[in-house]
């Protein structure tokens, strides 16, 4: 997929004010400060669609961006952020919660888990969580550029034994990197094949 546009459409915290769910939807979603922005900037080959922050926790609202006229990619607050207040949290879980168990153009959730670390409690939970609310979701594993590939296959490895614990089938994996664009044509020729199948519904 060549991506020729990509623009910024609106950003609110209440599903019901999202745009008209005419064309498919792709969600992302990680934990605080694993590179959401930076990934998506390099999946639209844009370097400010999204923007960056060095102070974890900056998205707080549902932001649509439309990717060629014919999806959209959704950037969705980080979960895990330890620094805002409890009231602060749980109010993001529920609009996020509610997003995501309501929209009906939602393809698939791209779950971004940092590859420089070993299995996280909060990442685990968040994707038991999306099977309890039987929403699919795809890995993203982040930041593969920031060690060394044979430690990122080992983080991956632990990371997808931890899931067989409590899954039978395993979810589909990219890995990505923002610095060599590693995984960019893989996810968009994912994206391409799921827009498809929409269109042909």
């Amino acid at each position: 997929m060549v991506i020729s546009k990509a623009q910024y459409i609106i950003s609110n915290t209440d599903w019901k004010k999202c745009p008209n769910p005419e064309m498919p939807e792709y969600a992302f979603i990680g934990r605080s400060n694993v590179g959401k922005s930076s990934l998506i900037n390099m999946l639209s080959n844009h370097s400010n669609l999204a923007k960056i922050s060095s102070n974890p926790g900056k998205t707080r609202t549902i932001n649509h961006f439309l990717i060629n006229e014919n999806w959209y990619l959704v950037d969705l607050p980080g979960y895990g952020f330890a620094r805002a207040s409890h009231k602060e949290r749980m109010k993001w879980e529920k609009m996020i919660q509610d997003y995501l168990c309501n929209r009906p153009n939602l393809i698939s959730v791209f779950l971004l888990i940092d590859s420089r670390l070993v299995p996280q409690k909060v990442d685990l939970n968040f994707m038991i969580q999306l099977g309890e609310w039987e929403i699919p979701f795809v890995l993203l594993f982040t930041k593969a550029d920031k060690i060394k590939a044979r430690i990122t296959q080992i983080h991956i490895s632990n990371f997808l034994n931890q899931l067989k614990k409590n899954w039978e089938e395993l979810p589909d994996y990219f890995i990505t990197s923002t610095i060599s664009k590693i995984g960019r044509i893989a996810v968009l020729d994912y994206i391409s094949k799921c827009n498809t199948k929409f269109t042909a519904q």
